[in-house]
């Protein structure tokens, strides 16, 4: 940042701290500066451009040259090579000039214990870096900025800001150099009150006027959350330099305030200030945040005008914006031009590959560029492996690997977890979860990674077990993290888990960000409670499409048809355009309602091109529930995409309930045409011949299942007790109190029985005797789990049920006697809709 030859201030190398911690000179992400100069050095050593090599021999000549001298140099002799250890970070001289030093008896010299202290700071021995400053007996304001700036370099803000606080203390008054790193140290919200006292004693110092201080104090506040702050001391400054404007257009950047950032450039330029690079760099990042391609457009052009295009940082945060925004061929064109390239342009362009969705051509920017000898970096693999998004990409990704961990970067934490995301996104687990398993530690990142590793491929109960590490090991919990933590909840039906992340959203205060309130709706929604979904839903201070369609869709699943009608209603009255989704949740409450005018209205109401093959599968539910198959086959008939599997599915699943076997198997036989390995199609064609008592058919069926190899996807029913989810199977006794439930169970049979129910044998599709009909029907596993629930759990918590496949029609009947008889509230679940069973009646009208 600061280009000012001020006294020390080269020592330090504030330009470099400035960069960090002041955010102004930042290239676009995701490649930062320090990162851009290691790679430069590496791509010059390529090139066989040895500079650094000649001026380190030179350094060493001088060093060797000490050891010959008859006189010990003076201290400005001493300082000049210690300077060049420091810029060089040549560890090795610097060690043999201090040990020069001592041998003088100049260890106590102020001025060169200083300048030690910088060296070995630079080189990253801050272990000797603190030992020269414990021991030096005359410290001074340069001693205390030294080590203060040091700790800084090396990331230690609440060790800088304790070390400052101790200067004061010794009655030392800071310059404006002190106050420069100080304000530095301050860089979260958490250190905004530090930040603010320093200010006040800048003030009482009478530094505020001082343009760099100024500028400093602009950067502290707008790092700290305070840009209003940041903006006041920036117009109030009397002398504002190019650094000044800097500072106030990347702080809008940086905080996402991109329009404001691109305004304040214009307003720049009105006062006469010729911008330099870092401005240009700064705004086009802007540009590139906002997805304001116009102005970034118009930035490239001056940027011709002014001979600049053809820089490297410039041309890299040009191809940046145009890659993100998807201008492939000008980003292309740009990267063409650029010569030499570094390893931050390559990646650039990679990303932009990437992100456009264009995974071939990154595959083979990436080769090129290792044939062109440019050593990929850590940036470069996050890139690729991003690139690995299927099963097809499995072998790349794990050539990936294998040179990954050649080059030695498979150590490193942030690549590793990105290997846990290539090894999910391309289909295997196991290999996910062995790499998060070898991970020395587990970090936030890493955590999240994991988490939503878990909930994509369905084990939501190991996402939940690690979410509980977690906390336990006091590893922070991001938003998309706890987004994936709600998925799993509402997964499982784990209501009182779920509960728990909402208070540690509400204790965060992300409770204002519209799309944690959707995922605690559809959370409270999948666990039952949609009176908790529509009180988040309520308190929503802006609410968007997507928060509309979630509490549409969740009263569409509870069987609430009118109130999703009315809701529908209200959200075109408040300006709010339907998606496909949202007409979705409405055709379907219609069907699963009965509501046939209502839901023929909506479906006649939208244009063709705009209806999928869900809504159609809608109308021909909401047709086949009302016994109107001969009107649901026609507009199969009738529709262009005639041929998709699931609109015969939905068919046959109508005929299957109005008993219509021979329009059933043809549904079947059109739906196995087009997908002869579902399971579903064969179970639903043998329940329909067997309830027709066609017992030879059912044979046929599941031979004909059995010869493909096909297995009906076995039903499973899930309870949460105490946080701990359990699972049954029908005639399951693997439950450690599988005595207890059982028992439980007969007594509810006995007791229903007594109030009217009766079991429905019809249901049972096997050709038994009656007797092993009724226990093959009582001991479903929802029953089981309904009887754990009343087992464990107090009288006045609801009993809620996750069914991986629809409730058969006797266990329906059955929850609803047991509801009445055991005066208990019981929500279950299934693969279609919720089922509310309250006082020996349920929410779906008996019509699902």
């Amino acid at each position: 940042m600061f280009a000012y030859k001020h006294g020390y201030l080269s020592d330090l190398l504030w330009q470099k701290q400035s960069l960090r911690h002041l955010h102004l000179d930042r290239l676009p992400k995701p490649f930062p500066l320090k990162e851009r100069s290691k790679e430069n050095r590496a791509h010059r050593h390529q090139l066989g451009i040895r500079s650094g090599d000649k001026q380190r021999e030179a350094l060493r000549e001088k060093v060797n040259a000490l050891d010959y001298q008859k006189k010990f140099p003076n201290s400005t002799a001493y300082g000049l090579l210690l300077r060049e250890c420091s810029s060089q970070k040549a560890l090795p001289e610097g060690r043999r000039v201090h040990a020069h030093i001592i041998r003088a008896g100049l260890e106590q010299d102020t001025f060169l214990a200083n300048l030690l202290l910088t060296m070995y700071s630079k080189c990253n021995d801050m272990e000797h870096a603190f030992s020269i400053f414990d021991s030096l007996q005359n410290k001074n304001v340069f001693s205390w900025t030294a080590i203060i700036g040091a700790c800084l370099e090396h990331e230690n803000d609440e060790e800088a800001l304790r070390l400052f606080q101790k200067m004061l203390h010794q009655g030392l008054k800071p310059d404006q150099v002190t106050f420069v790193v100080a304000l530095g140290a301050c860089s979260t919200r958490d250190a905004l009150s530090k930040g603010k006292l320093i200010h006040d004693l800048i003030v009482a110092g009478g530094f505020e006027s001082n343009v760099i201080v100024g500028t400093a104090l602009v950067n502290m506040y707008a790092r700290c959350g305070n840009l209003e702050v940041a903006r006041q001391l920036f117009d109030q400054m009397p002398e504002r330099n190019v650094v000044s404007w800097n500072a106030m257009i990347s702080s809008y950047a940086q905080n996402g305030q991109s329009k404001e950032a691109i305004q304040l450039f214009h307003k720049m330029q009105s006062t006469g200030l010729k911008p330099n690079k870092v401005t240009f760099v700064n705004v086009i990042t802007a540009c590139s945040d906002s997805g304001d391609l116009v102005n970034g457009r118009a930035m490239h052009k001056l940027l011709s005008e002014k001979g600049l295009e053809s820089d490297l940082v410039i041309g890299t945060a040009l191809v940046n914006l145009y890659g993100k925004y998807g201008a492939l061929e000008d980003a292309k064109h740009i990267f063409e031009k650029l010569t030499p390239k570094d390893v931050i342009l390559w990646n650039a362009m990679i990303t932009a590959y990437v992100e456009g969705g264009h995974r071939t051509e990154a595959f083979q920017l990436f080769r090129l560029m290792q044939q062109q000898r440019m050593e990929p970096d850590k940036v470069t693999y996050l890139n690729i492996l991003d690139a690995c998004q299927t099963s097809a990409d499995l072998s790349q990704g794990q050539k990936l690997h294998g040179q990954i961990a050649k080059r030695g970067c498979g150590a490193d934490i942030v690549v590793k977890t990105a290997l846990v995301g290539m090894y999910s996104r391309c289909g295997s687990l196991e290999d996910a979860r062995k790499l998060f398993k070898e991970l020395p530690e587990r970090d936030t990142i890493a955590c999240t990674a994991m988490i939503g590793v878990y909930v994509q491929h369905g084990h939501a109960k190991e996402a939940l077990q690690l979410y509980g590490e977690m906390k336990r090991e006091g590893v922070y919990l991001d938003k998309v993290a706890t987004m994936s933590i709600l998925d799993a909840c509402a997964s499982l039906s784990a209501l009182e888990d779920g509960k728990r992340v909402h208070e540690y959203i509400v204790k965060r205060e992300w409770t204002s960000v519209a799309v944690v309130k959707t995922a605690l709706i559809n959370m409270y929604s999948k666990c039952g409670s949609l009176k908790d979904a529509r009180l988040v839903f309520d308190n929503m201070s802006e609410r968007t499409t997507v928060s509309w369609s979630a509490i549409i869709g969740a009263s569409s699943q509870h069987g609430q048809g009118e109130e999703v009608l009315y809701l529908f209603g209200q959200m075109q009255q408040e300006g709010f355009k339907f998606d496909e989704v949202t007409l979705l949740s409405v055709l379907s409450a219609c069907s699963h309602s009965g509501l046939m005018d209502e839901g023929h209205q909506y479906f006649a109401s939208v244009d063709h091109p705009s209806l999928t093959v869900d809504h159609y599968c809608c109308m021909i539910d909401l047709l086949g529930r009302a016994g109107r198959l001969d009107e649901a086959d026609k507009l199969i008939r009738g529709i262009s995409f005639q041929s998709d599997a699931l609109l015969w599915m939905t068919l046959l699943g109508a005929s299957r309930i109005h008993g219509d076997m021979e329009r059933g198997k043809c549904a079947a036989e059109r739906l196995l045409e087009l997908d002869p390995q579902n399971a579903s199609a064969h179970v639903v064609l043998s329940n329909i011949y067997a309830a027709a008592g066609k017992w030879k058919d059912v044979a046929k069926v599941r031979s004909l299942m059995e010869g493909k190899g096909i297995k009906k996807e076995p039903g499973h029913s899930l309870i949460e007790v105490n946080s701990t989810v359990h699972e049954f199977v029908v005639g399951d006794k693997s439950h450690p109190q599988t005595f207890e439930i059982y028992q439980e169970l007969e007594r509810l049979i006995w007791q229903i029985k007594s109030v009217g129910y009766v079991p429905d044998l019809n249901l049972v599709l096997h050709d038994v005797e009656g007797e092993q009909k009724e226990d093959m029907i009582l001991y479903h596993s929802e029953k089981l789990a309904i009887a754990f629930g009343l087992i464990s759990l107090p009288q006045e918590i609801p009993i809620r049920i996750v069914k991986n496949l629809r409730v058969c029609a006797d266990c329906h009947t059955a929850i609803k006697f047991i509801s009445r008889v055991v005066d208990r509230e019981i929500f279950v679940r299934d693969a279609r809709r919720f089922h509310h069973f309250w006082d020996g009646a349920c929410s779906c009208g008996d019509y699902w």
